[in-house]
């Protein structure tokens, strides 16, 4: 298990509250659920960088760190890797905070994407240096 810390102190790409129907049946937030939202929040940040359109290619790593239990506030924080001729690595961190008053931040998970540029025909796309 992993010790309480704070939020990163940038803003994340995308914070998200779980509903009952993004449970499994042990009560906890599913695996794919979190997946599927950590490619979202890196194609975001893909995105922002190439001003284009990505496309996902690879999950280079994916770590769960500990299950997200249900009114957890999840927030998604990408930051670029690298960046390549037509492709973009993107890391990305999940934290879950719960509470009120006595607020508990843990990370819950991280991973490491990598998305294509795409051109409006659907071909890849050279990443103009920045």
């Amino acid at each position: 298990m992993n010790s309480e810390m704070q939020l990163p102190d940038e803003q994340p790409a995308l914070r998200m509250l779980p509903m009952p129907r993004d449970l499994n049946a042990a009560g906890d937030i599913f695996g794919g659920w979190v997946m599927a939202q950590v490619d979202v929040a890196g194609s975001i940040a893909a995105m922002r960088r190439t001003r284009c359109r990505v496309v996902t290619v690879a999950v280079n790593t994916f770590v769960f760190l500990q299950p997200i239990s249900t009114q957890y506030l999840v927030s998604f924080y990408s930051r670029v890797a690298r960046v390549g001729n037509t492709s973009i690595t993107v890391d990305v961190e999940v934290y879950a905070e719960t509470g009120y008053e006595n607020t508990r931040v843990l990370k819950v998970a991280e991973a490491q994407l990598t998305y294509v540029a795409v051109a409006e025909d659907g071909s890849k796309k050279a990443i103009a240096a920045q």
